[in-house]
């Protein structure tokens, strides 16, 4: 049976002791090169600006570290805030991520729901839906390797990718214009849970457009996981770290923006219930793999919120000795 398994490496969990936070980056990167070695599928890493906790704001960066340390595993990014970049230099750089990959980047195209990131970045919160078609445009003409207009004067970008006709991505969103956008530009839609009307929506727009694609979700079941021998022990060493990821993504709730897990998370039981993250015995990880079968795809994030490091590589390497070779 095939198991799909995910390292997720967002780098919450700042250190203020550049040593500890260096040495944190280190063991994600030595973390991605051994999941690759161990069969992993896809180690995915995120974007955020102005984060207390460290969430990682330089995913491209981070993510040619991985493709530079790996063979195999497929590098995501999700979501990559491309509104907040300059589009050529962003077609440039991806191209390059693309080549360097053999094709292993892919992304989802998001703009965000934080106004802080786009002062940030010297950008008008308002304009985000304008930026965001600008960018896409942009992408898509620049990796065709052909000249074309932009702001009044012809440019050719080089290099052109490896991955025809364009590197993989999807458009995120949660909002019937994200929906209406990625059928317009013929790509696959990315909500972050299963929507219903917003997937008839960018069907419908498909058809309308003449275009073809279609929508990718996360299970909603497809919890972080954590594995240990006892997890009620690290159920009370491990909660602290998840609430303070948990509490942080919380405070940046913008009215009449949805996003997914939203509910209100203050204490440890808070989170248990939920189930966003899930402590099992190895044997109730391959119990839990057998029952979903081909349709288990497992999150590792063992760096969550800061986590120790040694703590975060028991775990993992626990998954790996005594969950994987079970259900091989």
């Amino acid at each position: 049976m095939p198991v799909s398994s995910v390292l997720r490496l967002n780098m919450t969990g700042r250190d203020p002791d550049p040593q500890r936070e260096a040495a944190r980056y280190r063991a994600a990167i030595d973390m991605a090169k051994w999941c690759d070695e161990q069969g992993f599928s896809v180690v995915s890493v995120e974007e955020h600006h102005c984060a207390e906790n460290g969430w990682l704001p330089s995913p491209l960066t981070m993510a040619g570290v991985l493709i530079g340390c790996t063979r195999n595993i497929s590098v995501n990014v999700t979501a990559l805030l491309v509104t907040l970049y300059d589009p050529v230099r962003l077609a440039e750089d991806i191209a390059v991520l693309d080549l360097a990959s053999q094709g292993r980047l892919s992304f989802v195209a998001g703009l965000g729901y934080r106004p802080v990131e786009y002062h940030a970045m010297d950008k008008r919160w308002e304009d985000r839906g304008r930026l965001m078609d600008e960018v896409i445009e942009t992408l898509l003409k620049a990796w065709t390797g052909e000249p074309f207009e932009y702001k009044g004067q012809t440019i050719r970008v080089t290099p052109v990718p490896y991955s025809r006709p364009h590197p993989t991505f999807f458009i995120g969103g949660m909002s019937r214009a994200a929906a209406r956008r990625a059928a317009r530009f013929g790509l696959p839609f990315y909500p972050p849970m299963k929507m219903p009307e917003l997937e008839a929506l960018y069907y419908a727009e498909l058809e309308k457009h003449g275009q073809q694609g279609f929508v990718y979700y996360p299970d909603q079941e497809n919890s972080m996981l954590f594995v240990d021998e006892d997890p009620e022990s690290a159920w009370h060493e491990l909660a602290p770290h998840f609430l303070r990821e948990t509490q942080e993504y919380s405070t940046w709730k913008q009215e009449g923006v949805p996003r997914p897990s939203e509910q209100e998370t203050l204490t440890v039981e808070d989170l248990r219930e939920q189930k966003r993250y899930e402590i099992l015995t190895p044997d109730e990880c391959v119990e839990r793999i057998r029952g979903k079968g081909n349709d288990f795809i497992g999150v590792m994030h063992p760096l969550a919120g800061g986590v120790p490091v040694e703590r975060a590589w028991q775990m993992l390497e626990l998954y790996v000795s005594k969950v994987l070779p079970r259900v091989s």
